[in-house]
């Protein structure tokens, strides 16, 4: 069947019209001008952390502009593309303008899931936690390959990621681990990955090579701001301090430079010992705790509003991917239906359509409860 490119053509227009409104590019440009102005100080580098956020800044800004007026640009290429095809009656260049045209709608579709970011942490950074849970090894096996699939993700987009704290299993792989997404919308992008994820494999730590389902939680929470009012008595607060440790409970540290920070209210414990200092660390434990009761007091809130309307639902979040290597290789979201069977590729961070389908899913969830 011939491809209506005349409609095509129309429907990314559209699409970008609203990505551009919800991008707002005349402030974009004006922060783009803003850190240039900051960035060509001669004395930036007196502060090398605040200069690298300065230039890290600018650099996402201009990226993020230039994909949105570059994307418009694409557009009127194929539609150049399709009228010359069409007017030499060129069958090679309308097969040309084909590809062209399933690339470019792949593409706005990415930008446009970023329309659907607009809850109220949405545009936060993001701290990101997986913690094995029941299978034993096999399960802190599996919270580490998912946290070298959300690593090789974030490496795969050039988002800068900074690892808070790491507990290694006795065995293999990791009882748990924290990491920073540090990007705009890390939050309301990777908030989707959060619920109960189960791994399905013969397993390696099985002499007898028996079949075994193992499972990991990923926790996403937004990461505070000095902006926002979480304030943590002193009262509140247990912390306690030990030794780092790494894979098998070896000692990497001589001093007592770990962190563990209680809020008692609440039962939250964070631990922090991937930074070099016991102030460093007390100082990264806090902020992710500040965050976790930021998302908490949100959870909350949002219960009572169900609560009044009547809304018994479970929580989206539970029991949300099943990856499965035996007897047969598939990846399976059990919200959205969608699944693919390169498994490799999604453990080696190919996680984004699973993501946007998650993003429109999600959105979907809100709409029809308001």
């Amino acid at each position: 069947m011939a491809v209506d490119f005349e409609n095509e053509i129309k429907q990314l227009r559209a699409t970008m019209a609203s990505v551009r409104d919800v991008t707002d590019l005349d402030r974009l440009q004006e922060q783009i001008t803003e850190l240039e102005t900051e960035a060509s100080s001669p004395n930036l580098w007196d502060d090398v952390d605040h200069a690298q956020k300065v230039t890290s800044s600018l650099s996402r800004a201009k990226a993020e502009h230039d994909k949105v007026t570059g994307m418009d640009a694409r557009i009127d290429d194929l539609e150049a593309l399709v009228e010359l095809g069409q007017e030499e009656s060129d069958a090679e260049t309308m097969v040309e303008a084909e590809r062209d045209l399933a690339r470019l709608r792949k593409d706005v579709e990415q930008l446009e899931v970023r329309t659907l970011l607009n809850g109220e942490y949405d545009e936060r950074e993001a701290v990101v936690t997986i913690r094995a849970g029941a299978g034993g090894v096999d399960a802190a096996d599996f919270a580490e390959m998912l946290m070298r699939m959300y690593l090789r993700w974030a490496e795969r987009h050039d988002y800068p990621t900074t690892v808070l704290d790491t507990s290694y299993a006795e065995e293999a792989g990791l009882k748990s681990a924290t990491f920073e997404v540090k990007v705009p919308y890390a939050f309301g992008t990777l908030a989707v990955e959060a619920g109960t994820h189960r791994l399905v494999r013969i397993s390696p730590f099985d002499n007898q090579g028996r079949r075994q389902t193992s499972f990991a939680a990923v926790e996403v929470i937004p990461l505070i701001e000095s902006t926002d009012s979480i304030d943590i008595p002193e009262n509140d607060l247990k912390i306690d301090v030990f030794r780092s440790s790494g894979p098998g409970g070896q000692s990497v540290n001589t001093t007592d430079s770990a962190v563990r920070m209680t809020h008692i209210p609440t039962g939250t414990v964070v631990s922090m010992q991937n930074e070099k200092s016991q102030i460093q660390n007390r100082a990264a434990a806090l902020r992710v705790l500040q965050s976790r009761l930021l998302l908490l007091k949100q959870a909350e809130e949002a219960a009572e509003r169900k609560e009044m309307a009547g809304d018994v639902k479970a929580s989206w979040g539970d029991q949300m991917r099943s990856y499965v290597l035996h007897p047969y290789q598939m990846v399976k979201d059990l919200r959205t239906g969608h699944e693919v069977g390169s498994t490799n590729a999604v453990f080696d961070g190919e996680i984004d359509d699973f993501i946007e389908a998650g993003i429109r899913w999600k959105r979907g969830q809100e709409r029809a409860q308001d």
